[in-house]
């Protein structure tokens, strides 16, 4: 095995690494979003905190491609801490009602039925699917929604409504191909149990 090919294979089976600390961080932030929407009332700093949280979804993906430090936690702790973070924050600003109840609603179906057959895949042995472009590129355009929705709910007047038409204009699209990016994951589930029943042949 060449040095490069070593160099891999230890960030693997490593735990300790900067993507790793920073969706250990992000899941840290999640509360604090909570108290700053709900307890304290300030949904600008609220949506300030999520639209840094949504960043560091594509922060901690480029520090693992580029510097090499993918790692099999990684890969299930990753997407876990997107999931968590985004379901939080969609419930919270659905009970807050700084986001319509249509669009958060059909928003946390899709990321429930995704959790539950993650879940399925999960105690049926089969490996974590990886997640695709078009699932990550509509998660990241309902990162930039969602803060648009309280960037909305914090000011007046024509401000208000200009957010408002840029969180629809961006999370409309976002949201139908997040429905798509779903659909997507059948195919790549049926392969990976069928992994999983040669493995144990």
């Amino acid at each position: 095995m060449s040095e490069h090919n070593q160099y891999q294979e230890r960030w693997r089976d490593n735990i300790y690494t900067i993507p790793n600390l920073v969706s250990i961080l992000r899941l840290g932030a999640v509360p604090i979003f909570v108290w700053l929407l709900i307890g304290e009332e300030r949904p600008l700093a609220a949506a300030i905190l999520l639209s840094i949280l949504g960043a560091t979804d594509w922060v901690d993906g480029w520090i693992a491609r580029t510097f090499n430090q993918e790692s099999e936690l990684g890969k299930v702790l990753d997407p876990t801490a997107d999931r968590i973070m985004f379901l939080v924050a969609v419930f919270t600003m659905m009970i807050d009602g700084s986001v319509s109840l249509w669009f958060a609603i059909l928003t946390l179906i899709r990321e429930g039925i995704v959790a539950v057959a993650a879940l399925i895949l999960g105690a049926l042995g089969a490996r974590a699917l990886t997640v695709t472009w078009v699932g990550k590129t509509s998660s990241f355009g309902l990162m930039f929604a969602f803060p648009l929705f309280l960037f909305s709910a914090s000011v007046a007047g024509t401000q208000s409504i200009v957010y408002e038409i840029l969180a629809y204009a961006i999370g409309i699209p976002s949201l139908a191909l997040h429905y798509f990016a779903a659909f997507g994951y059948i195919p790549l589930a049926k392969a990976a149990l069928k992994e999983e029943r040669e493995e144990m042949l």
